[in-house]
């Protein structure tokens, strides 16, 4: 284990490659801390791996970057394409449900038939995120933030979108892994980092996702079909 740096917004852990995470955290009276805070680089990535299905939101973020730390993935079966463009493309003229509220939102407003943008603090124009239910269903295109592997509603999420529906997980936190397909999505728009060193200081000093793209973290795509034997 080489690093691993917890930030305000981004949580990074350095092994075999440099995996990210959303930093998540709680604040409710008796979380405790990261008890072994300073130690951690004496762990090995199993060992942090595991915590993805501890109690405390903190030690899942470090879970979730250690696994995203280990995937090595085959660039030769990516796309350089975001999460917007595949969301306003594929959702032209389409009802498109999104978990999670990106900066993209009013230009796929825009592009697309009708938008739903789920929230679990919902802002103007955003509706709870336990609308997901009645929603879901309803949508010809789904977009999932990938830190509902964080806070345990991912499987809920998957679960509620129609089987002719595309389904898209977003952002650094969802693994670059094939893996996504066995269980209903058909894209990962994900990231690797490209400068680990760079954007582990970055992130350590409270940058965020665009600060994190200028110091080494590429934006990737990997599609179901690219994956078909």
């Amino acid at each position: 284990m080489r690093e691993v740096r917890l930030g305000p917004y981004w949580t990074g852990v350095w092994s075999r490659g440099c995996g990210l995470a959303l930093t998540l955290t709680s604040r409710r009276e008796g979380d405790p801390p990261v008890i072994e805070a300073g130690s951690l680089t004496g762990k090995s990535s199993g060992e942090l791996c595991n915590w993805l299905d501890a109690p405390q939101l903190l030690r899942r973020s470090i879970g979730l970057a250690a696994l995203n730390s280990l995937i090595e993935v085959d660039r030769n079966r990516c796309e350089s394409i975001n999460a917007a463009e595949i969301l306003m493309a594929e959702g032209k003229g389409k009802r498109v449900a999104l978990v999670g509220h990106f900066p993209f939102v009013p230009a796929l407003r825009e592009a697309v038939r009708t938008l739903w943008v789920l929230e679990l603090e919902p802002g103007r124009g955003d509706l709870p995120a336990k609308t997901a239910t009645e929603i879901l269903p309803l949508a010809d295109v789904v977009g999932i933030t990938g830190s509902a592997l964080l806070n345990g509603t991912m499987d809920g999420l998957l679960s509620l979108c129609r089987k002719k529906a595309l389904v898209v997980v977003i952002g650094p936190s969802a693994p670059p892994s094939p893996v996504w397909f066995d269980f209903g999505v058909d894209v990962v728009a994900t990231s690797i980092v490209t400068n680990p060193p760079a954007v582990l200081e970055a992130l350590s000093q409270g940058a965020v996702l665009p600060q994190l793209r200028q110091r080494g973290v590429e934006m990737i795509t990997l599609r179901r079909r690219c994956y078909r034997k």
